[in-house]
């Protein structure tokens, strides 16, 4: 029986008693009318009127922008009265933010699939008998929806006390606190007590690897996590486990997190269950001051926030780029930043007669550079910038050499066949938000999972939307999505090419197809032929044409591109093994051994790397986390890296360094600001002037003049062999040395 039934039958028999009361005074019984309108029912009944709504234009919630594909198909909701136009097809949440009405959520994230199952974000929909999911209901023509009803609040309130029933009270010593979703809206929409008063339930904490912490007794289900690992990782390593209050998240067997993308579930994370481990106790995020800039351990070139306290680095974490890299980044790109201040170089240093460095300052330092330089020929001048430099710096040490009379300078991973002519035959023409409409692609020598983690994630949203099916020309490795395994070496290249593959028929039937070629292949002597096969397999295939250029070629680094915009390609294969002069400028993955021992070797760099070991002067340069520069990304996008810490004891900026050089040596450059420099760079290379724009190559590499020679049977090689550690700030991170060890255990 109800409460209400039961109270209504308490109060007959005394209002009954009351109405027979026979008391001629009692006069508060009889109902006294005064006013004429009240006497009739009509106008009493009648409803007060509506308040009046504001109609003046809305801004969506975050500034989002709407498109309509098909005009026509746009549909019209209204939104606590306020009339909205949405595309058919979209949710009754996202037409809210249409409205710029922002709904409560924690299982809703607009990149994973609908789960429906937290409950909150529950709104009153008219001619509904009750709140409706509004992440799971699609909105309809002439939908009404009200979001701040007394029924919608009031089933807000009751989610959220049974969401805290079983949730610690942990903030004081919870990482999320600050930051977290469960914290905000408990205070935007729950209740001011809870009524739960039996014993909380806890969980066991998982272990998912060196960088994700867990804390599972936080986790409210929302199995964000999970989609996110089997949707865009493409693992299925994260599971929900039980049924009831025994429901928990956690992988079927022990084993840990494998994906290369794992720690992105601590972003999506709505509440403390899943944190940073390298980051855990460091300190509270209002604390941080946050640096927007970019990535550069690869040359994808995600939009990262660096967040540091005084002089150190304490985290970093992505930010939205729609055409690079959406909202998520690699696990390298987050981890490595404790690289940043271990095996730092901090003053000038010269090697002495016994082999042991010694500190100078920098007068000295660059007065024995500037000497040496002088009692070599010019021929005998090299220069090689590393994987990590800036556009500016590079352009400065072109400069350099060559008033020095020498044109001996280029950039690692470039080889002396490289044809850096035509922008089209070294970037991703496509764009990385492009690959999103192939419906096939061809991969020839590169592994994307490991060489470029945001193009893989890119290739594999396609293949599961899109059902593209993928080839893949080169040594067996790892892929997350269905591919097929076509051969490992160019004559495979060499039979698609000829029409005698299955394969050939696919790209040949293909709307959209998409080659994509890895930059490994400029190490190659016989890249010409190799290049020459692609582009008869593009030509019959269709792949370049005026509306849709899928020929691309994806970059290993950061400073690739843009050294390939300014020239640095080698004259001779045997110019370093004749050189009497060697600059380095953060080169570490170049041979050393290649170097005679009677030349002279200067490192320029951040890091006590590889090429330290050969140096007899060194000169401390700054981290990308601590100065200003220009980097191109694979897809030919111009970005730009901000300070975000002061430099490393006495390390100056690259360019800086070697302008104060060319000074001493006589051969002043003609700029002394970084203005100076990027307008050099803008005679140039223009692209590299443009900042967050995508210059698109002019003309196609078609335009290659035709290549006879024959490809070489020797199997494509693996570019990239340990995904964690690519560079000097890498391979000098304690975390990426864990990740390593632990992750990469066959």
């Amino acid at each position: 029986m109800g409460l209400g039934l039961l109270a209504s039958k308490a109060m007959r028999p005394t209002a009954s008693r009351l109405l027979n009361f026979q008391n001629p005074n009692n006069l508060l019984l009889r109902t006294i009318v005064s006013k004429p309108e009240l006497r009739k029912p009509e106008p009493a009944a009648a409803q007060p009127e509506a308040p009046l709504v504001d109609l003046s234009p809305r801004t969506p919630v975050g500034g989002a922008r709407v498109h309509f594909s098909n005009p026509e198909d746009a549909i019209e909701v209204f939104v606590d009265g306020f009339p909205v136009k949405i595309p058919k097809g979209f949710s009754v949440l996202q037409a809210c933010e249409v409205a710029g009405v922002d709904i409560p959520r924690f299982c809703y994230h607009s990149r994973l699939s609908i789960a429906g199952n937290c409950r909150m974000c529950l709104v009153e929909v008219e001619k509904s008998p009750k709140p409706v999911a509004s992440c799971a209901m699609p909105a309809l023509p002439g939908m009404k929806i009200k979001t701040d009803t007394p029924v919608a609040k009031k089933a807000r309130e009751g989610v959220m006390e049974f969401l805290l029933m079983n949730h610690p009270l942990d903030c004081p010593i919870c990482d999320q606190g600050g930051e977290c979703d469960l914290q905000d809206q408990s205070m935007a929409f729950g209740s001011d007590r809870g009524r739960f008063t039996d014993m909380k339930r806890s969980v066991v904490d998982k272990n998912l690897g060196p960088l994700v912490k867990t804390v599972m007794t936080r986790c409210i289900q929302c199995t964000r996590c999970v989609r996110f690992a089997s949707e865009v990782a493409g693992v299925q390593d994260l599971g929900m486990l039980g049924r009831g209050s025994g429901e928990e998240i956690g992988t079927y067997v022990e084993k840990l997190m494998t994906s290369e993308l794992s720690g992105n579930v601590i972003d999506i994370c709505p509440v403390g269950a899943l944190t940073s481990k390298p980051f855990a106790f460091k300190a509270r995020n209002w604390e941080l001051k946050g640096t927007e800039t970019i990535d550069v351990t690869d040359a994808v070139g995600s939009n990262i926030r660096i967040d540091s306290r005084g002089p150190e680095v304490l985290r970093i974490v992505p930010r939205l780029n729609e055409d690079i890299n959406e909202e998520w980044i690699s696990d390298k790109t987050r981890f490595c930043y404790d690289g940043l201040k271990r095996q730092r170089l901090n003053d000038p240093m010269i090697r002495g007669p016994d082999g042991r460095f010694k500190p100078v300052n920098w007068g000295d330092a660059l007065a024995v550079v500037a000497e040496a330089a002088h009692q070599v020929k010019p021929e005998e001048i090299v220069g090689i910038s590393g994987k990590l430099s800036d556009a500016e710096s590079m352009i400065v040490l072109k400069d350099f050499l060559n008033r020095m009379g020498s044109n001996n300078v280029w950039g690692e991973g470039i080889s002396e066949n490289t044809n850096a002519d035509l922008r089209s035959g070294y970037i991703m023409n496509t764009s990385i938000a492009g690959l999103e409409k192939a419906d096939a692609f061809l991969l020839v020598g590169t592994q994307p999972r490991v060489e470029a983690a945001m193009v893989n994630a890119r290739i594999r949203k396609t293949v599961t939307s899109n059902h593209a099916k993928v080839g893949y020309v080169g040594p067996a490795t790892d892929f997350n999505y269905d591919h097929q395994h076509l051969g490992t070496g160019p004559q495979t290249l060499v039979e698609i090419a000829e029409g005698r593959h299955p394969f050939s028929k696919i790209i040949s039937n293909a709307k959209h197809p998409v080659i994509i070629v890895g930059a490994g292949i400029f190490e190659r002597k016989d890249q010409d032929a190799i290049f020459a096969a692609i582009e008869t397999i593009a030509k019959q295939g269709n792949v370049v044409r005026s509306d849709w250029n899928g020929l691309n070629v994806l970059l290993l680094h950061a400073a690739q591109a843009a050294a390939l915009d300014l020239g640095l390609v080698p004259q001779s294969e045997k110019s370093l093994e004749s050189a009497k002069f060697v600059y380095l400028m953060g080169a570490d993955d170049t041979n050393i051994d290649k170097i005679p021992k009677d030349a002279f070797v200067v490192y320029q760099g951040h890091h006590g790397d590889k090429s330290v070991y050969r140096a007899d002067v060194i000169l401390p340069a700054a981290a990308f986390s601590e100065k200003e520069g220009t980097y191109e990304n694979t897809e030919g996008c111009t970005q730009q890296t901000w300070p975000a810490v002061p430099t490393v004891g006495d390390s100056r900026d690259d360019w800086k360094i070697i302008r104060a050089l060319s000074e001493v040596a006589g051969v002043r450059l003609p700029y002394d600001t970084i203005g100076g420099v990027r307008s050099r760079l803008r005679n140039v290379a223009p692209n590299l002037a443009q900042m967050d724009e995508r210059e698109p190559a002019a003309l196609p590499s078609s335009l290659r003049p035709t290549f006879t020679q024959k490809v070489d049977p020797t199997p494509f090689g693996v570019a990239v062999e340990n995904f964690y550690m690519t560079d000097a700030i890498t391979r000098a991170s304690k975390i990426m040395a864990q990740c390593s060890a632990m992750l990469l255990k066959k």
